[in-house]
């Protein structure tokens, strides 16, 4: 989802001055809203990269012609593009994983053909192995964004303008405890989040060199800010936890109809709250503000988990869509990981995700860690279990199958197979699966 889309509001009252109590029982109503899981939706970010010379950037006025070529499409998705030119499509919610699945793959195939005709590729990589930072949309919030995240480094400008990932959004889960409630599907994002991250991890390089890290891609999130991309710190209620850490989080702006906006230092919400300066706060500006923290999962009525590196190939994305429904949603698997990835708690320690020890293991090692590999393995043998019970095609289920054996029962993650791949002349001209959805079998380029 794109980082400025709105949350869900009622209009009465939006733009009236917000008192600290109505922020906080806001925040508790509209970011864990339960009921069984039913919708499941996915958000995927692609590098644009020239076709046949993949290290040469690829010009602003291409991806301007990009930009009003796929911009016309009758897409079920919402399109975005990114600071640095990246495509973003968020889908609409879905209610089965299949349906999630070809109507996403339907777009994908309209974009990509769109592409084609300008000579352009969608690139599933974690960060741009070769281009540097550049930033080509010039709007207030961007230009707001990255004054504030050059206070604490060049990581910020990274992230806007070099990373791609595959987000997974799901229903944030039951009010009842269980193995979907939503008070454990929060403590398992923050424990399988990790998994997923060296599973899936496909970023080692960055301007032509390897970095040391499989995830660059979450090493960059990680320094972003001191605060902005942390998780909340889990000493208490989901609810209570998170609408503390919004409103002690840092303000990235202030908005106005006239730019720049103002880009403040050491001013919290609540802080913003009890001054009321240079203007009161509204429930408008608190959701707003709550699309400018980036921590690994965000609650915005649903479960929005944002750790996932983009996977290369055309399909690369259906498979950890398609593993952290079936470990969410399937209520026996959700029992079994749960117990599964409880262990790595003590890994982790008291800091919060992304910046404790089995965060910074899983972006910086992959599945080369020991305990990620074993534990991963036990994932997604859970998930290919359950994906036939949440009606998933076979086609899928053997894309899942084959990431396993080729990578996770190997030790390995996508970031292993990239040396190999980026050698080539085009990362394109790489051997591609394209599956068929609906089809018993997968179909091969």
């Amino acid at each position: 989802m794109s980082p400025d889309a709105p949350v869900g509001h009622c209009p009465t009252d939006y733009d009236r001055p917000l008192g600290e109590g109505e922020a906080e029982d806001l925040l508790r109503c509209i970011c864990f809203k339960t009921g069984p899981p039913r919708t499941v939706g996915v958000e995927l970010e692609w590098l644009v990269h020239d076709r046949d010379r993949p290290r040469i950037p690829v010009a602003h006025d291409r991806i301007d012609a990009a930009v009003a070529a796929v911009g016309a499409l009758p897409l079920s998705a919402a399109l975005t593009f990114e600071p640095g030119g990246q495509l973003e499509l968020s889908s609409q919610p879905a209610d089965s994983l299949m349906a999630c699945i070809d109507t996403m793959a339907t777009d994908l195939a309209a974009v990509r053909a769109a592409l084609g005709r300008l000579d352009l590729v969608p690139v599933g990589l974690g960060v741009d192995p070769w281009h540097p930072p550049r930033r080509l949309l010039h709007e207030p919030r961007y230009d707001a964004l990255e004054a504030s995240l050059d206070r604490s480094g060049p990581a910020g400008r990274a992230m806007m303008c070099s990373t791609a990932s595959v987000q997974v959004c799901l229903d944030a889960g039951e009010e009842e405890p269980g193995p979907l409630g939503y008070g454990r599907r929060w403590q398992l994002v923050h424990l399988l989040g990790a998994v997923l991250v060296a599973a899936f991890a496909n970023s080692p390089y960055r301007d032509g060199r390897p970095t040391g890290w499989r995830s660059t891609r979450q090493s960059l999130w990680a320094d972003l800010d001191p605060v902005r991309s942390l998780a909340p710190p889990g000493r208490s209620a989901p609810r209570d936890d998170w609408a503390t850490h919004v409103l002690d989080a840092p303000v990235m702006c202030i908005r106005s109809d006239e730019a720049p906006w103002a880009v403040p230092v050491g001013l919290t919400f609540r802080d913003w709250i009890r001054t009321g300066a240079p203007r009161p706060p509204t429930r408008a500006d608190l959701e707003y503000h709550m699309t400018t923290l980036f921590p690994p999962a965000r609650p915005r009525g649903h479960l929005e988990l944002r750790m996932i590196d983009a996977q290369f190939g055309d399909d690369g994305w259906l498979v950890p869509l398609a593993v952290t429904t079936a470990l969410f949603d399937d209520p026996e698997a959700a029992e079994t990981v749960y117990r599964t990835v409880k262990p790595l708690a003590e890994i982790a320690g008291a800091r919060s995700a992304p910046r404790n020890p089995l965060w910074i293991g899983a972006a910086r090692d992959g599945l080369a860690d020991p305990e990620l590999r074993v534990t991963a393995a036990t994932c997604f043998e859970v998930a290919l279990e359950a994906l036939p019970r949440l009606g998933a095609s076979e086609a899928v289920q053997q894309a899942v199958a084959v990431f396993h054996d080729r990578f996770v029962a190997r030790g390995r993650c996508p970031a292993d197979d990239l040396p190999e791949l980026l050698a080539m002349p085009s990362v394109n001209a790489a051997p591609r699966r394209s599956v068929r959805m609906r089809e018993g079998k997968p179909a091969h380029d």
